[in-house]
């Protein structure tokens, strides 16, 4: 069985997919890009800014179901171009505490909305 997950305080699904979804105690978000919620427009500042602004939609759809960053396992990092790495990668670790979950990282051609960076994760009860 599975339980669709969906908080108002992370931007909407842009197409035919929910935000998150759990089943057996795993819990699967799709790809979050850095939309700010309230304006539905990427965020301006550069892959810093927009990499935080990733991670505070991953943790309110995590804390929607009851989750921390603490439960990711495992992560998939969408870059628009592999030049991105090390300043997402600054950003990213500090969202944990030294527990990384394991992870990819892969450039693509273009991300929705032009963003420089979306993050898909699985977290674990």
């Amino acid at each position: 069985m599975k339980k669709v997950i969906f908080t108002e305080k992370a931007p909407a699904a842009i197409g035919p997919y929910s935000q998150a979804v759990e089943a057996n105690g795993m819990v699967f978000l799709s790809g979050q890009l850095p939309v700010d919620p309230a304006t539905g427009n990427v965020v301006e500042g550069g892959v810093k800014a927009q990499t935080a602004q990733v991670f505070e939609n991953i943790k309110n759809v995590l804390a929607e179901a009851g989750l921390t960053t603490a439960h990711i396992v495992k992560t998939t990092v969408f870059l628009a171009d592999m030049s991105l790495f090390a300043e997402m990668n600054e950003v990213y670790a500090s969202y944990f505490g030294g527990d990384y979950p394991a992870r990819s990282a892969v450039a693509v051609k273009a991300l929705p909305k032009n963003a420089s960076v979306e993050i898909e994760c699985i977290a674990a009860r």
